[in-house]
């Protein structure tokens, strides 16, 4: 079937789910689209790595490629355009595991930065400039006739015409009239996942495992697989944070996994 679109969740450094995934894949023609919906660094060890391979993948498939930003690439955009310690210190984000891979040395689950690294982590210096100016031309959002592909979610808008504020009563501006395209790298809803109601919009950024898995019509009964709403579908489910990466086709909302 030509004409499909195969959208890969969040990566976060782990290259080995990434060329997992990829050689599930089934045969690709140029009718054919990849859409990587961002935060291809930090948490997992081979941040370097898995750039190298997106950034290729155009190379090796004949489907179109289309690479959008994350809020983690985001976030090491901020870094660099005059510093953000509150994104570089919380071991949680993952970031010196990104500076360990761009240094070519080993990161553990737990270590601590030199205070070199740490002066490193603060202004983003290790990144290549060639790194920098592709994550600069990371596209906001995607969409083609299956869904709107964007890596966070659609940011809520006042709608004065409506009374109550129940989840059923958001109205969700298309990226394209999006005040601060930025917001949907980073917005975290419950209103978006529950409220949004329109054409279908493919996300990551959030696990799937703080989605309510009995909202759900894929695999409710696991609430670690991809989340499937009425409008929204959000495919992150835990890679490079000891989860495993999600690929979705579409149109017909096959799937392929790393595990």
């Amino acid at each position: 079937m030509a004409g499909r679109t195969f959208a890969i969740g969040d990566i976060h450094g782990d290259v080995v789910a990434l060329q997992t995934v990829l050689m599930r894949l089934p045969p690709l023609d140029d009718q054919d689209t990849i859409v990587f919906l961002g935060d291809y660094i930090d948490r997992g060890p081979r941040s370097k790595e898995v750039i190298e391979v997106v950034r290729e993948v155009h190379r090796i498939a004949p489907a179109k490629v289309v690479t959008l930003r994350g809020n983690h690439e985001d976030g090491w955009l901020r870094v660099l355009d005059g510093g953000w310690p509150e994104f570089v210190v919380p071991a949680g984000n993952g970031c010196l595991a990104a500076l360990r891979s761009f240094s070519g040395l080993p990161y553990h689950e737990g270590d601590l930065p030199t205070e070199r690294e740490f002066e490193s982590l603060t202004t983003g210096a290790f990144f290549p400039p060639d790194v920098v100016e592709w994550m600069r031309g990371l596209s906001y959002y995607y969409e083609d006739e299956h869904a709107i592909y964007v890596h966070a979610g659609l940011v809520e808008v006042a709608d004065p015409s409506v009374v109550g504020g129940g989840p059923q009563s958001a109205r969700f501006a298309h990226p394209s009239k999006s005040a601060n395209p930025t917001m949907n790298l980073w917005v975290r809803t419950m209103r978006f996942f529950l409220g949004y109601r329109g054409k279908l919009v493919v996300v990551g950024h959030t696990s799937t495992d703080n989605l309510p898995p009995e909202l759900s019509s894929f695999t409710p009964e696991d609430p670690l697989d991809m989340w499937v709403g009425e409008s929204v579908i959000a495919t992150d489910t835990g890679c490079g944070k000891g989860g495993f990466l999600t690929c979705l086709e579409l149109p017909a909302r096959v799937t392929y996994e790393s595990r």
